[in-house]
């Protein structure tokens, strides 16, 4: 094989903006690219590690020898070694092999690899990546589909644990979840699916959290080229794809970031500030441009070369606070003597500014989970610039209050309204994600109290007040059909749950609240907005039942919501509604349809000129025992809306208990 030539891609602008933490397309410079040099074909290699002695390629086609294609250090002080090697091609296996300044020789794979070998395997592999993509339509009209107005129900997914074929012992491959998992998902109505990081990732069980290969799909389930099949395939189905991203820590594998040239290349040397002491893994020198450069080529990319429609940026408190998870002594206070940590809070605006500029009918979603402000606002105003924020106040509250004994929830009343004292300070979504399901918290539905039955009304019931709550919705995969074992990753979900009537009900519920909540404008349209949500009754607390009404741009077509928190039927339930004339009921989570007891509906309502709840108009019907009800008017706009009148804002009294009827208790036999 020929020797090394001397070869760039890096042109001396390219270098300028990658040493100012302002070149953003660095995949197309570094790494490894297949092209013809001289009337030769072959793979140019470049790779930064400024404070190496030497650095040359080794793999497969040099016997993995240090010595046969040493790489050329740039002349212009970016730290960028690079050259072209004649005959390299796709496929063949590689690594940098540095020459520590301690002396040490360490062996890296590529920080811009775009595909790797298979773990526990650990080499990159160079590749040049071939697909002609059919998403035209999708990605001309995407941006109708990341409106703070559109709907937004996500399915959160591992990849490698959806579904297990041979008996649990192999996952699907990509192309495998482009036939299923596609079709599943468009049945059920979910708008968006969200991969949890399918970047190559050395250590399954870390769900792909401990990212090495930030440049490349996991090569457990396939080939880039399959990845970007599966892609297509979801936007062909008119689903979109957002993706985890892992700015925050990577891993200190020895062929990974951690030590690149033998010094704190990526990572702060400090390790108050650069070790992570909960994941035992190094964090990102947000300060360092050339490291900036990295971070934000890398979330483009998956936007450009992948197609993606977002990306959700894990751990974001972890990033804003120097003294995140550490004792007093373990963290260093910012310039000013605070805990913010300034550099980090710079990058994700600088991030989140850059994607929307370069990719505006895209979404970035924050996992955040303190009270720092403007998360989800612009940077221009002083926000981090996030397109949305999971909202895990409502999460952690929700999750308490359903986990009390019915019988007790009126003294936690407030668990359950609180969550509207500030769900419009934000872009919120409502995450019933992941991490509710893992580390011995139980399945959702083990967390539901009471009986067999009374357990699936409460969690049909909890997915009724999710599903009608102010903000958009994601919720982890086996949860839509209710899944009875904690999630665990060796094992696929368990289908086979859906032969009994219970998980058939409680699937045909989520596939029902997600097409309710795409059809109805009432329920997106403003969903950010205090505009689009006002209280009927939140006081009722000796009954436990909640009353709200949503409303969309138009104004004569809310619609009603009614929860009833208890197993009591309550029967000639009187309520306020903003309008006189006819309504009808829309939903039910009672119904037989989805395991329900189909004994309480209401047909023919009719709204009288009475004044409760602080409005001119009144309604009486039947409330089932743990359910939620949602009512449509009948032509709208045949009535004049009542004026607004000052007893709306004033809180209503408690309602007293009107004629009740207990559900009788259920045994596990009778289902």
């Amino acid at each position: 094989m020929a020797n090394v030539i001397n070869h760039s891609l890096l042109t001396e602008f390219d270098s300028s903006l990658f040493k100012a933490g302002k070149h953003f397309r660095l995949y197309e410079k570094l790494g490894s690219h297949i092209l013809e040099v001289d009337g030769q074909w072959g793979t140019l290699f470049a790779v930064w590690a400024p404070n190496a002695k030497a650095v040359s390629v080794v793999g497969n086609f040099n016997r993995w020898d240090r010595k046969a294609h040493p790489l050329t250090s740039r002349w212009d002080s970016s730290g960028i070694w690079e050259g072209f090697i004649p005959g390299v091609g796709k496929g063949d296996l590689y690594k940098y092999h540095v020459l520590a300044p301690d002396g040490r020789h360490l062996q890296k794979g590529d920080p811009f690899a775009r595909f790797w070998e298979i773990p526990p395997n650990t080499a990159s592999i160079v590749w040049d990546e071939d697909y002609t993509w059919q998403d035209t339509e999708w990605m001309k009209k995407r941006g109708a589909h990341t409106g703070l107005d559109a709907p937004y129900s996500v399915y959160e997914v591992h990849a490698g644990s959806w579904k297990k074929m041979h008996g649990g012992s192999r996952s699907l491959s990509y192309r495998e979840m482009a036939e299923e998992m596609v079709a599943y998902i468009k049945d059920t109505g979910f708008t968006h699916v969200e991969f949890l990081p399918v970047m190559e990732h050395p250590y399954f069980p870390s769900w792909g959290y401990q990212v090495t290969g930030y440049f490349a799909p996991s090569s457990r389930y396939g080939s880039p080229e399959d990845f970007k099949y599966l892609v297509d395939k979801f936007h062909q189905a008119g689903i979109g794809v957002l993706l985890d991203w892992v700015p925050s820590h990577f891993p200190t594998d020895a062929h990974g970031l951690a030590d690149f040239d033998g010094t704190h290349l990526y990572d702060h040397a400090d390790p108050r500030k650069g070790f992570h002491p909960d994941w035992k893994s190094c964090i990102f020198n947000y300060d360092r441009h050339e490291v900036r450069s990295f971070l934000i080529s890398n979330a483009l990319f998956w936007l450009d070369r992948y197609h993606a429609d977002g990306l959700r940026v894990d751990a974001v408190a972890s990033m804003l606070y120097l003294d995140y998870s550490r004792k007093e002594g373990e963290w260093i206070p910012n310039i000013h003597g605070g805990n913010e940590n300034l550099e980090a809070t710079s990058f994700l605006r600088e991030f989140n500014e850059t994607v929307y500029r370069e990719y505006p009918d895209t979404i970035t979603i924050a996992e955040e989970s303190t009270a720092w402000t403007g998360v989800s606002r612009p940077v221009y105003s002083g926000g981090l610039g996030f397109g949305q924020k999971w909202m895990m106040g409502w999460m952690h509250d929700t999750l308490n209050y359903f986990k009390n004994d019915p019988i007790h929830r009126r003294f936690h009343h407030n668990a359950i309204t609180f969550s509207l004292v500030y769900a419009f300070t934000e872009n919120f979504m409502l995450p019933l994600s992941h991490d509710e399901v893992v580390h011995g918290k139980g399945s959702l539905i083990q967390r539901m109290p009471g009986d067999e039955w009374q357990r699936f009304a409460n969690l049909r019931l909890l997915f009724g007040y999710m599903f009608t709550h102010p903000g958009s919705k994601l919720l982890f995969m086996g949860g839509e059909f209710a899944q009875t074992s904690e999630w665990n990753i060796e094992r696929g979900l368990e289908w086979w749950l859906l032969q009994f009537e219970h998980h058939k009900g409680m699937h045909a519920w989520i596939k029902k609240l997600n097409h309710f909540y795409k059809e109805t404008k009432a329920l997106h349209e403003r969903q950010f907005s205090p505009d689009g949500f006002e209280w009927i009754n939140h006081g009722d607390h000796q009954t436990s039942v909640l009353s709200y009404i949503r409303k969309g741009k138009d104004a004569e077509n809310p619609v009603v919501v009614i929860c009833n928190f208890t197993p009591v039927v309550r029967k000639d339930y009187k309520l306020g509604l903003p309008f006189g004339g006819g309504w009808k009921e829309v939903i039910n989570s009672d119904s037989r349809d989805f395991g329900g007891s189909g004994h309480h509906f209401n047909e023919k309502l009719k709204a009288t000129e009475e004044t409760y709840d602080g409005r001119s108009y009144s309604i009486t019907l039947n409330l089932p025992a743990l359910a939620v009800l949602v009512l449509e008017r009948i032509s709208p706009g045949s009535k004049k809306a009542a004026p607004k009148e000052k007893a709306a804002a004033v809180k209503p009294a408690p309602k007293k208990a009107t004629t009740t009827e207990k559900v009788p208790k259920r045994s596990k036999s009778s289902s």
